[in-house]
Parts: C-alpha cells; sequence; structure tokens
C-alpha cells in the first residue's frame, strides 16, 4: 500500500462536514486558506484541519512498516452576538454527533471536546464556541 494522501485525508474530513452543513438548516462553511466575509448576525462555521504527530507502529525497513499519522481539527462555530448561546451550542451538538467515534474511510476520529467559548472571537461581532477533535489515519509502507 502507498503512503497516505494528506489531501484525501483532509478531504474526507472537509466533506463530512460541508454534506452535514448543506442539509436544513444550512450553515456556510469556511476551509483554510479561503476568503470569507460573514454577514453580519448570521451563523456559520470554520473548519481547520492540521496534521501533527507521527509514530512508528511497526519496524520493518522501507517495507512492511506501519506509521499512524495522528492530526487535529478545530472548528469554529459563530452565531449572532447578544442573542444567548442556544443557536451555538445547537450547531456544535450537530458537529459533535457527525464525528464523535466514527471511522470514515479508514480516518478514526476519537471523542470530540467541547463546544468550548472562545473568550475572544476572530473575527470579533460574533459568539464563537470551538469544537476539537483528534483523527488518526495509518499508513503501510
Amino acid at each position: 500500500m502507498a503512503a497516505v494522501n494528506l489531501n484525501t485525508v483532509r478531504a474526507t474530513i472537509e466533506a463530512r462536514l460541508a454534506t452535514e452543513l448543506a442539509l436544513s438548516p444550512v450553515l456556510p462553511v469556511v476551509f483554510h486558506n479561503q476568503p470569507y466575509v460573514p454577514t453580519p448576525n448570521s451563523s456559520w462555521v470554520q473548519c481547520l484541519v492540521s496534521f501533527g504527530a507521527n509514530e512508528y507502529l511497526t519496524l520493518g525497513g522501507t517495507t512492511g512498516s506501519s506509521n499512524s499519522i495522528i492530526g487535529v481539527v478545530a472548528i469554529n462555530i459563530f452565531t449572532p452576538l447578544g442573542v444567548g448561546p442556544g443557536a451555538n451550542l445547537t450547531i456544535g451538538k450537530r458537529i459533535r454527533d457527525l464525528y464523535n467515534r466514527v471511522i470514515v474511510s479508514g480516518v478514526h476520529f476519537d471523542p470530540p471536546i467541547g463546544p468550548e467559548v472562545v473568550a475572544a472571537p476572530a473575527p470579533e461581532g460574533f459568539f464563537q464556541t470551538q469544537v476539537r477533535l483528534t483523527f488518526e489515519t495509518f499508513e503501510d509502507l
């Protein structure tokens, strides 16, 4: 088997979220390196996928070896400011349920953390929480 294509892993994660948020109630979703100017008093989601620690699972030289590739998904949820956390937490639960301890196309998701309130929202003018989760995939060399 070939090494894992990181863009395929990223696309798997992002497609799952985009498909869910295209369902009613529909929410805009923004990914890394995409320009976006949010509409004031709207709700929207930002998804950031990062790859982190990798480790050997088995040693076998250039063949017969396995690696674990671990990453983090940070999903920022933005809702209108000044109307309470209800809508934001509802979106957070929707996202938690989407990834909570499932395996999709060889990507293993751990239990999510959050939604946790972000004290200094960026951009300003929104109520922001964040759902984070780690994932793991495996490559055989």
